[in-house]
């Protein structure tokens, strides 16, 4: 069947084509009751705008690539959605991947996002990438490139973050005040920077407190429910438990907590437990889980705001910029020994 064109319509109303193009595209010189009387005849004629020939010439397509570990942590969820909304408002589309951690997932999706000739490219890394060169073609295109969450270092790109050195630090610092002296940390992958930084944070708490770090205390998992349940078990075993555990995602802090009382263990009193994210599930655990907000909107709407805003060249990117947003402790009853403080 013929596709409808701009000058099908013209014929029918009996107008040039010009006129048809910029009531379709609500120019200011067509009156309003000619861009309705074009809009219903197009409408009725079943016109469809030939976005791959306006695309070619324009050389944008307003189509974002984005890139993410994994679609179902409430996190990830809640940034994908600040973006959306954001993106929709300036006219963009989004095109979202999952790597599923993969780092050869993570190329493949970079190599289709490259094809379909997206005007940026937003990344939040998969767990074990740990070369980067499948982003090459986006900077040699200088197809902009923004990194958030968990970023790269790589030159001419742009990394949004939360300062997750400072919130580990202060998440044990707080354990510490509670009276907590062994204090374990359940942490992910170290090759990206927010569980790096995480775990030099508490480092650092523990050293500025004349406490001794021992690395059988830190154990490395990829911070499901599942991989908590499994360091709890770990845990009732040590001849030398805890007194605290820091874990690095409330989802693992969850599972955890769910094994340590089902054994018996009363929480804070006996192990107090805190993680991070402030996830929905941190307040529905019993007793309701110490954690850092994690402003994953927040973090959507600026990485879409900033990358939309460069392309339109209202507010050009600096591509060594390091970009950290606000975040915070909330504390609550799983790690509340000391009952002076107020809750959240």
């Amino acid at each position: 069947m013929k596709e409808v064109t701009i000058y099908d319509i013209a014929r029918e109303l009996n107008v040039s084509p010009a006129t048809i193009s910029r009531g379709l595209k609500d120019h200011p010189s067509i009156s309003e009751k000619m861009k309705k009387r074009i809009r219903i005849k197009a409408e009725e004629m079943g016109y469809r705008t030939n976005t791959f020939a306006s695309n070619l010439r324009t050389k944008r397509t307003y189509t974002l690539g984005v890139i993410v570990p994994r679609l179902d942590s409430n996190f990830m969820s809640t940034a994908l959605a600040g973006m959306e909304r954001a993106a929709h408002e300036s006219g963009y589309n989004l095109i979202i991947t999952q790597s599923f951690e993969s780092c050869e997932k993570e190329k493949a999706n970079a190599r289709t996002l490259f094809n379909s000739r997206v005007d940026g490219l937003i990344v939040s890394l998969a767990a074990d990438t740990t070369d980067f060169s499948h982003f090459n073609p986006f900077v040699e295109k200088n197809i902009p490139l923004l990194f958030f969450d968990r970023v790269s270092e790589c030159i001419g790109c742009v990394n949004i973050v939360i300062d997750n050195f400072q919130m580990g630090y202060d998440v044990t610092s707080h354990l510490i005040q509670q009276g907590c002296k062994k204090i374990m940390h359940i942490t992910g992958n170290q090759n990206r920077n927010v569980y790096a930084d995480r775990l030099n944070g508490y480092k650092k708490a523990l050293s500025e407190n004349a406490l001794n770090f021992l690395p059988e205390r830190v154990i490395e998992t990829s911070l499901s429910i599942q991989s908590g349940e499994e360091a709890a078990r770990k845990i009732l075993n040590m001849p030398n438990r805890p007194d605290a555990v820091f874990i690095a995602n409330d989802a693992c802090a969850a599972g955890c907590m769910n094994v340590l009382k089902a054994e018996g263990i009363r929480i804070p009193d006996e192990i107090a437990v805190a993680g991070f994210n402030n996830d929905p599930i941190s307040q529905l655990l019993e007793p309701r889980l110490t954690t850092v907000h994690y402003p994953g909107n927040e973090i959507g709407e600026m990485v879409s705001k900033l990358m939309i805003n460069h392309l339109n060249g209202s507010a050009p990117l600096n591509l060594t910029n390091k970009i950290v947003l606000r975040s915070e402790l909330i504390i609550r009853e799983s790690t509340l020994r000391n009952r002076d403080i107020s809750l959240r």
